[in-house]
C-alpha cells in the first residue's frame, strides 16, 4: 500500500539571548515559534540559541554561531531554518549565501500561516495584500524559489502572479488589493452601523487561549476551533440572548507577539468590530506560563488599535488545565504566580484591575453561568443608559 500522506517539512530553530530577553523568555519565544512551525505542517527538530547583545545587522546570529549551524545541517537532513524575528532583506540574502537552505523568519511563517487558515474572499484579499507587502522588498531573494514553483511553508504566495511579476506589477497588484479591501471596508461598515442599536460586546485576546469555543457555548453556534494557533481569522458575529436580552458578540482573529504590522494593517476593518464594541471581554490562557505578557501583549495592541479604553470584563480560561507547584517548606524566596493556587490568584491584581475578573473552563463548562450573568448584567446597563425610555 501507497502512503500517500504529504510529508511534513523539518524545521530548526533560531532564537537570541539579549540583554532584553533572558533565556527562560527564549526558551519559551521558541516554544511558540515550534508551534507556528506545527501549525503551519512542519516539524521542529532542533533549536540554536546565541547570547549577545543585539542581532547581528549582517547575519542575525554571529559568524561562529553560523558555522555551527551550518556543521548541523550538513549532517542532518533538515528543510529550512525559522529564525523568531523579522530578518532584513540582506540577512536573508546572507544566511542563504552560507547556509545554502531555505531561510524563514517570524513574520513569513505567521504569513503563511494565516494564508492557509483563510477562508473566504475578504480574508483571502487581506493575506494576500499582506503578503505583497512582505514580498516586496524580498522580490530578488524570493525569485529563484518562485520560478521553481516549489511548495512548502514561507512558499504559498497569493499565486501564479509571483512567479511572472516584476516589482512594478507587484506594487500594481497592491494597489488594486488595497482599493478591493477599501470597497469591503465600505460595505462592512455600513452592516455594522445596521447593527448600531444593538449592544456589541467583542472578544478579544492571545491567540489559541479559546474565544471561539466561548463563543460556540455563549452563542450556541459550531464555529471552527482547534488547539492550532489563528483557528479564527474572520469576525463572526452571531446574537445572543441572555435571560431575554439580546446583544451581539463576535469573535475576533488572535493577537499574537510580533504580529506583522502589515498584517495589523490589512486586517484593521476586521478589528473595527473592536474598536467599535461596547463591552470587550479579554480572555486569557491562565494555564500558559506567559499568561501575563500576553495579556500585556494584547493591551497593547488594543492601545494600538484605539480600543483600550472600552469597558473590559476579564476572563482566565483552562483553569482545568492550570498547575499548582508547592513550594518547599525551607524556601524563603518570594512567591512567584507557579507557586500560588487558582483562589490565592483571584485575590491578587486581577481581582481589581478589570471590570470584573472571572475564572473559567470553556471544555469542562466551569463557571459559564456565572460569565453569562456578568454579560446580562454589564449589557443591560448599557441598555438602559441607552434607552432609558425602554426601562420596566
Amino acid at each position: 500500500m501507497i502512503d500517500t500522506a504529504p510529508v511534513k517539512e523539518t524545521a530548526v530553530l533560531i532564537g537570541l539571548c539579549t540583554h532584553t530577553q533572558d533565556m527562560d523568555h527564549t526558551n519559551e519565544y521558541l516554544d511558540e515559534l515550534a508551534f507556528l512551525v506545527e501549525t503551519a505542517g512542519g516539524v521542529p527538530i532542533k533549536r540554536f540559541i546565541q547570547k549577545m547583545e543585539h542581532p547581528d545587522p549582517r547575519s542575525y546570529v554571529g559568524s561562529g554561531k553560523l558555522q555551527e549551524i551550518h556543521d548541523w545541517i550538513k549532517e542532518h537532513p533538515v528543510d529550512m531554518i525559522v529564525f523568531d524575528d523579522e530578518l532584513s532583506p540582506s540577512q536573508i540574502r546572507n544566511i542563504e549565501k552560507s547556509l545554502e537552505i531555505r531561510i524563514l523568519d517570524r513574520n513569513n511563517l505567521i504569513l503563511d500561516i494565516f494564508a492557509r487558515r483563510a477562508q473566504t474572499s475578504y480574508a483571502c484579499t487581506q493575506v494576500e495584500l499582506a503578503q505583497n507587502e512582505y514580498l516586496l522588498p524580498r522580490l530578488t531573494r524570493m525569485w529563484t524559489h518562485l520560478e521553481k514553483q516549489r511548495g512548502g511553508i514561507g512558499l504559498r504566495g497569493p499565486g501564479e502572479q509571483e512567479i511572472e511579476t516584476d516589482r512594478r506589477i507587484l506594487r500594481y497588484r497592491i494597489s488594486l488589493l488595497k482599493a478591493k479591501l477599501e470597497e469591503i471596508d465600505k460595505q462592512m461598515a455600513t452592516q455594522r452601523k445596521n447593527r448600531r442599536d444593538m449592544v456589541r460586546v467583542a472578544l478579544v485576546g492571545y491567540t489559541n487561549v479559546g474565544k471561539s469555543t466561548i463563543m460556540n457555548l455563549l452563542s450556541k453556534s459550531d464555529l471552527f476551533a482547534e488547539n492550532k494557533l489563528f483557528a479564527t481569522l474572520d469576525t463572526t458575529v452571531r446574537k445572543v440572548v441572555i435571560e431575554t436580552q439580546p446583544f451581539l458578540l463576535s469573535d475576533t482573529v488572535g493577537f499574537i507577539r510580533k504580529l506583522p504590522h502589515s498584517l495589523v494593517e490589512s486586517f484593521k476593518s476586521t478589528l473595527d468590530e473592536v474598536r467599535e464594541a461596547d463591552v470587550l471581554v479579554h480572555i486569557a490562557d491562565i494555564s500558559h506560563p506567559g499568561f501575563e505578557e500576553q495579556i500585556n501583549i494584547v493591551k497593547q495592541t488594543l492601545t494600538d488599535i484605539k480600543a483600550s479604553d472600552k469597558p473590559t470584563i476579564m476572563v482566565f480560561n483552562k483553569i482545568d488545565a492550570y498547575r499548582f507547584v508547592q513550594k518547599d517548606a525551607d524556601d524563603l524566596s518570594p512567591a512567584t504566580k507557579e507557586n500560588l493556587t487558582l483562589e490565592e490568584l483571584e485575590k491578587t491584581w486581577m481581582a481589581h484591575e478589570n471590570l470584573h475578573s472571572l475564572f473559567i473552563s470553556a471544555t469542562l463548562k466551569q463557571n459559564i453561568e456565572k460569565l453569562k450573568d456578568t454579560l446580562y448584567t454589564e449589557v443591560r446597563k448599557i441598555v438602559m443608559a441607552r434607552y432609558p425610555e425602554n426601562q420596566y
